[in-house]
């Protein structure tokens, strides 16, 4: 979940970008074409949508961010704000910002890319109709007023500081007026955009290839596609690095590190994350919905030997929904200590002393499903019997944000790296199911401190704001953090150029093959 910060490789900075190799002769002196390059990245599930205002994680999210599609403007790898589609903007006052539009620019059907395009889709995430699950990250948006064709203006109807970080994430990804009317919710099969690969097809389950856009405005990619290929297995994605079958394998499940870290032909990345993982539950369902059972449980998971046992200190502990690198984040916070006991205690006090039947929920990753096994030996200790149930990644989705689960393991990326993004997402009540909220866990002052700390001017006072919700959060404990992520992959040594973003995307625009 969910999921772009990011970004664009044109404009990249700290990245290894190689250098191309010489085009050979032929011996009568003409130049010998250099044979197509395709790029081709081994991923362990499909990309559940690709249409921007529906995206629900990173997963999805990485084929098109900076691909396919950008936004008015992009995060460095540092999380900066670096110019894209817009190349300069102003905050006029505390609701009304302004920004000039690049004049060169052209979406992959032909329309010209103006600050109607802008208009357009602003509009149509807000158009209730649509039906957008991320419409509640724009819904301060009071008006998109075009001044020219290349100045657009964003009126708001309060302040709101995280405005520029869901501009450059995926949400704010600028779509195609044209393809906007020709396709409508159709929109994730076709999708249009400005960027520097030009989407070509989508075998689900299978595929999804993207080609060298050779109209674009900025630096040409490298490469004359790319292909994310579906393979389930985690060995036979190694496997196919390891042959240069594949050029890229993600994700690297922690069971294959020392693998990889010993291969002559595959580089080991890693990088650190803005997302958590926890395991969450289903608040209006019982018996979750009574906060000592969910404490309970919180008392009864040990964490350490989580990260330790099937993450191999891959991450690091997490004390919150929050990372330490997310505006937002407090230190302060002490989780649940690893104590059976009150577990137990409080388990008696909510009228199961002799514990109950649940399941816990997850996708078929393999780090998901030990954890899940972890979690039931862990939870018998106390009487709570759990059954496991794994699903294909895209429809384990569905059901998450359907509310079909009962105790489930998931994660959040922060795409955006602003407390509200994590906030607003994971514990608003408007933001339940798809929106984010999985937990479905609503409670009036956590919504009102995070209205005020999305209004708020001050980072050093939105600070304060967040550390109050999470202390709620915690001690109201909807879900139990396990792990602020780390991102990891494995790569060819032909490979240069790549690397994945704070927030999980993998950028590929520089990568070059040697």
């Amino acid at each position: 979940m969910a999921a772009s910060v990011l970004a664009a490789g044109l404009l990249v900075t700290g990245c290894s970008t190689g250098k191309e190799q010489a085009v050979a002769s032929k011996p009568a002196g003409a130049e010998k074409q250099s044979a197509p390059k395709t790029l081709m990245i081994a991923r362990q599930s499909d990309a559940n949508n690709l249409d921007p205002h529906f995206i629900s994680s990173i997963n999805a999210a990485s084929v098109v961010q900076h691909k396919v599609y950008e936004g008015l403007i992009r995060r460095t790898e540092s999380m900066e704000f670096k110019p894209m589609l817009a190349t300069e903007w102003k905050q006029k006052d505390d609701v009304t910002w302004e920004f000039k539009l690049r004049q060169d620019v052209k979406f992959h059907d032909g329309t010209p890319f103006t600050a109607e395009a802008v208009k357009a889709t602003i509009g149509r995430v807000l158009d209730e109709k649509v039906g957008s699950p991320r419409a509640t990250l724009f819904k301060m948006i009071k008006e998109v007023k075009v001044i020219d064709d290349y100045i657009v203006e964003f009126k708001l109807e309060y302040p709101y500081s995280p405005l520029l970080s869901i501009l450059a994430n995926h949400e704010g990804s600028i779509i195609s007026p044209k393809a906007i009317e020709q396709y409508g919710k159709d929109l994730s099969k076709h999708p249009v955009g400005t960027g520097p690969f030009v989407f070509e097809s989508w075998t689900p389950g299978q595929e999804i290839v993207l080609k060298k856009n050779e109209n674009y405005w900025g630096q040409k990619v490298k490469v004359d596609k790319v292909v994310f290929k579906v393979v389930p297995e985690d060995t036979t994605r190694i496997a196919m690095v390891e042959t240069g079958e594949a050029h890229i394998a993600e994700p690297l499940p922690v069971t294959e590190i020392d693998r990889v870290k010993n291969s002559a032909q595959i580089d080991l990345y890693r990088s650190e994350g803005l997302g958590t993982e926890f395991v969450g539950f289903n608040t209006k369902k019982k018996p979750f919905d009574d906060v000592r059972v969910r404490q309970a449980i919180s008392y009864a998971i040990e964490t350490d030997a989580i990260i330790q046992g099937v993450f191999n200190q891959v991450g690091t502990k997490a004390n919150s929904a929050m990372s330490p690198k997310v505006l937002g984040y407090s230190g302060k916070l002490r989780g649940y200590a690893f104590d059976p006991n009150k577990a137990k205690a409080l388990l008696g006090e909510a009228g199961y002393p002799n514990g109950f039947k649940t399941t816990i929920w997850t996708g078929d990753r393999k780090e998901r499903i030990n954890t899940a096994e972890v979690i039931q030996s862990q939870l018998k200790g106390i009487g709570i019997d759990v059954e496991v149930k794994v699903l294909e990644y895209g429809a384990y989705l569905d059901a998450e944000d359907n509310g079909e689960t009962d105790m489930f393991i998931s994660g959040w990326g922060n795409a955006t790296g602003d407390g509200d993004y994590n906030q607003y997402n994971l514990f608003h009540s408007k933001s339940l199911g798809k929106g984010g909220n999985t937990t479905f866990y609503v409670n009036a002052e956590v919504d009102r401190l995070i209205e005020e700390g999305r209004r708020e001017q001050d980072p050093e006072k939105r600070k304060g704001i967040y550390a109050r919700a999470l202390e709620i959060e915690v001690s109201q404990a909807p879900m139990v953090p396990i792990r602020n992520l780390e991102n990891v992959a494995a790569v060819g040594k032909n490979v240069k150029g790549f690397w994945i973003s704070p927030s999980g995307y993998m950028m590929i625009n520089d990568i070059t093959i040697e």
